[in-house]
């Protein structure tokens, strides 16, 4: 099962790339108007409708994977048992023998006094 988590890893990597790449290749609303008065051929590379459906189509396919992918390894991660979380590299103290408690064990020391409890009711 670790090799499908390190394949949707991956996935997920080159998803978020090509998302981003084609977010910033589109054109906004506003450049369209231009395109209105002369000032450029959205007939050109894509057809009639321009880039616009065709990069919009890609990108949201591209999310749709991207998503898949993002869910699939919350529920691989989610199926172990043991902690995986950001402190379970750190090992546990080494329990201490009853002997060496004994000794370095602190002598009991009376509570130090709290300001209000004093005050006669």
């Amino acid at each position: 099962m670790e090799w499908l988590k390190t394949l949707l890893v991956v996935v997920q990597i080159i998803t978020a790339v090509g998302v981003i790449i084609l977010v910033l290749v589109q054109q906004g609303k506003g450049a369209d108007m231009g395109a209105a008065f002369g000032g450029g051929s959205s007939g050109g590379l894509f057809g009639a409708s321009g880039s616009a459906n065709f990069l919009s189509r890609l990108t949201a396919i591209f999310a749709t994977i991207f998503f898949i992918a993002t869910l699939g390894i919350t529920l691989l991660s989610s199926t172990k048992s043991e902690n995986t979380g950001v402190l379970s590299a750190t090992s546990a103290p080494a329990p201490v023998a009853e002997s060496e408690a004994a000794k370095t064990a602190p002598s009991p020391v009376p509570p130090a006094a709290v300001p209000g409890q004093n005050i006669p009711k």
